[in-house]
């Protein structure tokens, strides 16, 4: 721990943000007529609708069911990342980690869900969605956070990981003759420590996040039948990475660095900026340079940072995880600890990267929460009114947002003023103890759905109508999640 807070230290603090930003919750989305509206605040499902049974029913706000792949079940039947993927045949698929845990998702696979490990389903008709595979090998029954797919080579690719670290087992995958049967091109060591990760936008490397390991590895993948590591970093506690469009900048979401400070454990959690030319232009010994960083005082879990442009200048839709876990040992999971949400970040100048906004609901405002501690959706880690992962369209001028937001569902925010965030809609479906929408959610932009998967019922297939779906225009580039048609 000292002598990774001493590296940590080495690198220079990050530059904190101001903090002048309300912590209170983006205007609300206008329902239209048939939805089921939310009974209470914004994001909440009260303990009354548990107690009347309106909670059964869902919430849902110009969105639509399309279609669903799994089954109920409070142990878990859906992990945490949705990718989608369309074949040099112009066939789609889906492919989604089904175990939050270790061994959570046996009972399920009993009970008639999809099975183990990673499932990979034909998306021909999302409303009859049919599964293809199951990818058991290593990395992929427990990829933790570190499923993506590569757009551009047609790679999939996981690390084997834990809520802490795990040794890095890196499974890659060719997905591009037929996504529906994806080929095992190797299973390896070459993951050093695994939890979370990244790939270089041409597909070329593939980064694994050690995260309690204390590591960031960058793999060559140039051929992923023989993975090589290319170089290590040490002394960093990194989650979700992503790469600018050329592969030579790196926004790491930081979950801070070990701490000395009374009864803090980490202490400056929030992104970093590196420069990590030296990876992609593959130099002898390569290194990863800290250009700068930057913090918020609500800060709890950086989770990952999504670029993308708009208007000639450089964003980055950056999205927390759960409340504070490691700021104050004295207030472990209270009511009282930061809830980060989700920000947009401007990063035209990487060396003075700012927040221009907040992505938060009403549930989210630090002076509403105390009150929600009863909430079924608001208790332990696991769940909680909070942040787990946001994804955009497409890299180019995307004017919505999609956020897993585990107790309050699934949001769609509207883009369209980067600078005052609205709600357009959203999709709840609760469980017994309050449901858990925590999943990297997939776009698929010509049809107007986005994928996601809800820990307690599997994955789902969610339309997009009225105000939410105008904001989705058909695609006519590559997007993040999927190959131009």
């Amino acid at each position: 721990m000292l002598a990774a807070g001493l590296v940590a230290g080495a690198l220079g603090l990050a530059q904190a943000q101001d903090g002048d930003l309300p912590l209170s919750g983006v205007p609300r989305a206008t329902c239209a007529a048939g939805d089921l509206p939310e009974t209470s605040l914004q994001g909440r499902v009260p303990p009354a609708d548990y107690a009347s049974g309106r909670a059964e029913r869902g919430y849902r706000c110009n969105t639509v069911q399309v279609g669903r792949l799994g089954v109920r079940s409070q142990l878990g039947s859906g992990g945490f990342k949705v990718q989608r993927y369309t074949d040099r045949t112009g066939r789609t698929c889906a492919y989604f980690d089904s175990a939050l845990m270790v061994g959570t998702n046996l009972l399920p696979a009993l009970l008639g869900g999809p099975g183990l490990g990673v499932i990979a389903v034909d998306m021909t008709d999302p409303a009859r969605p049919v599964r293809t595979a199951n990818l058991i090998t290593p990395a992929m029954l427990q990829p933790h956070e570190s499923l993506l797919v590569n757009q551009q080579r047609g790679l999939l690719a996981a690390v084997f990981g834990t809520l802490a670290t795990a040794p890095g087992i890196l499974d890659v995958y060719d997905v591009s003759a037929d996504c529906r049967h994806p080929r095992l091109r190797s299973t390896t060591l070459s993951g050093v420590l695994g939890h979370e990760s990244g790939f270089a936008p041409d597909g070329r490397t593939f980064y694994s996040a050690g995260a309690a390991g204390f590591t960031l590895a960058a793999i060559d993948l140039a051929d992923p039948s023989a993975p090589k590591v290319l170089t290590t970093q040490t002394g960093v506690v990194y989650h979700g990475v992503r790469l600018s469009d050329d592969g030579r900048t790196l926004f790491a979401a930081n979950i801070g660095s070990p701490s000395l400070r009374g009864t803090r454990l980490l202490s400056d959690a929030g992104l970093d900026i590196l420069d990590v030319s030296e990876v992609q232009d593959r130099r002898p010994q390569p290194r990863m340079r800290r250009i700068s960083g930057l913090t918020w005082p609500e800060s709890s879990i950086p989770q990952v940072a999504e670029p993308f442009e708009r208007d000639g200048r450089r964003y980055l839709l950056e999205v927390d995880e759960f409340s504070d876990l490691f700021g104050d040992l004295t207030r472990f999971n209270q009511p009282s600890n930061p809830v980060g949400a989700a920000r947009i970040i401007d990063v035209t100048d990487l060396r003075r990267p700012v927040v221009v906004s907040n992505l938060r609901l009403q549930v989210h405002d630090p002076t509403v929460r105390p009150r929600l501690v009863n909430d079924p959706g608001a208790t332990l880690v696991v769940r909680g009114y909070a942040g787990h992962y946001c994804s955009v369209p497409t890299r180019r001028e995307p004017r919505i947002a999609a956020c897993s937001m585990i107790g309050s569902g699934l949001r769609l925010f509207d883009l369209s003023d980067l600078r005052r965030p609205r709600e357009v809609g959203y999709f709840n479906v609760p469980g017994p103890d309050g449901g858990s929408a925590l999943s990297q959610p997939a776009w698929d932009v010509d049809r107007r759905q986005v994928w996601y998967t809800d820990s307690d019922e599997g994955l789902f297939m969610v339309g997009l109508r009225g105000p939410a779906a105008a904001l989705l225009a058909p695609a006519t580039s590559r997007t993040t999640t999927g190959r131009p048609r």
